[in-house]
């Protein structure tokens, strides 16, 4: 098997495993690919949801019989329980599968172990294949799950050149650009919770859907998730039945993110209140910052009481990536836990 074929086939996975994100929670989405014994794809597959298959076994179906003496190339390490489904590292050895590529090694201890099932049947396994592809990917939500026991939470806002998020007299329809509000949707539409606060709601009835280019709703959504103690009335877009909604009265976000454990994947979309309590609370895994080539001069900041009193305690972020998209810039950023 050459490395281009194997470089393929990562990204079919990578590609498989990215669609059906959002929709496997509390499994993760995994992708994979079979590749029959001359190197041609035979199979791609990807999780299901909750009670479906596994990917191998959806790519072992798609292949048949060309799976036998062939390759697998998958985004986790293939799961070694039996659970709702059977393990996946035993339908690969099954099915004849010689050599399996993966690229994480599964962190839950009672499904990993995988790789050393596959080894004990004569399969030859090369861990690590594409890693930091995956765990800046597809499984970055879940893996954190893994690690930490909590969501994966991402802070988005749409801002001015200084920083505002809506003019003095409240407008703020729209600051960013066409371009940058369809790649929201595109990622609504991936996710698995938005979070906003009560004042939201009040202040602009977010619909707070995913929606296609052509308007109409995604086939997936996530679950809106509204947060405060203040009451929201019964005609707010966001308790409609476009998708489902969780209204938890409570500013604690130890509960909030506690009653979002099966959801990993978490956008915080919220007000400059909302915003600031995450960042306070150390509950910011990820900024996405979209920043328009405009100039507000005075209108509501982005954040607001972060627990930043002096320069020492400011809040520290290192660059993972910058795009354009349209007119915009966006800026991706994680925590800088060094500093």
């Amino acid at each position: 098997m050459t490395a281009p074929e194997i470089a393929e086939a990562l990204q079919f996975a990578l590609d498989a495993s990215e669609a059906v994100r959002g929709t496997t929670s509390p499994n993760p989405p995994v992708g994979a690919v079979i590749l029959d014994a001359d190197g041609a794809v035979a199979g791609i597959g990807a999780t299901a949801p909750p009670g479906g298959p596994h990917a191998e076994v959806r790519a072992l179906v798609a292949a048949g019989e060309r799976a036998r003496g062939g390759t697998a190339v998958v985004t986790l390490e293939p799961c070694n329980h039996t659970g709702r489904t059977g393990p996946c590292a035993q339908a690969l050895v099954d099915a004849g599968i010689a050599t399996v590529y993966y690229s994480v090694a599964d962190p839950n201890p009672v499904a990993g172990g995988g790789a050393d099932t596959l080894r004990a049947a004569g399969v030859t396994v090369h861990p690590g294949l594409g890693a930091e592809a995956v765990t800046r990917g597809p499984l970055r939500a879940w893996l954190h799950r893994q690690r930490t026991g909590r969501p994966h939470v991402t802070w988005k806002y749409a801002a001015s050149m200084d920083g505002r998020s809506a003019a003095a007299d409240g407008t703020s329809k729209w600051i960013s650009g066409p371009e940058s509000r369809a790649r929201v949707h595109d990622q609504r539409s991936r996710l698995d919770a938005i979070i906003v606060g009560t004042g939201t709601v009040l202040a602009d009835d977010p619909w707070l859907t995913a929606r296609l280019p052509d308007g109409e709703l995604a086939p997936h959504q996530p679950l809106r998730v509204v947060v405060g103690m203040r009451e929201i009335p019964t005609s707010a877009r966001v308790l409609d039945d476009s998708a489902p909604t969780l209204v938890l009265r409570t500013h604690d976000l130890g509960a909030v993110l506690a009653a979002l454990d099966d959801r990993p994947d978490v956008l915080v979309e919220g007000g400059p209140r909302l915003a600031g309590a995450f960042l306070a609370a150390g509950c910011v895994d990820r900024v996405q910052a979209y920043l328009a080539p405009v100039v507000l001069g005075a209108g509501e900041a982005a954040v607001e009481d972060a627990g930043v009193g002096t320069i020492a305690d400011a809040l520290r972020f290192r660059r993972e990536r910058v795009e354009t998209v349209g007119s915009d810039i966006l800026l991706t950023l994680v925590p800088d836990r060094d500093n």
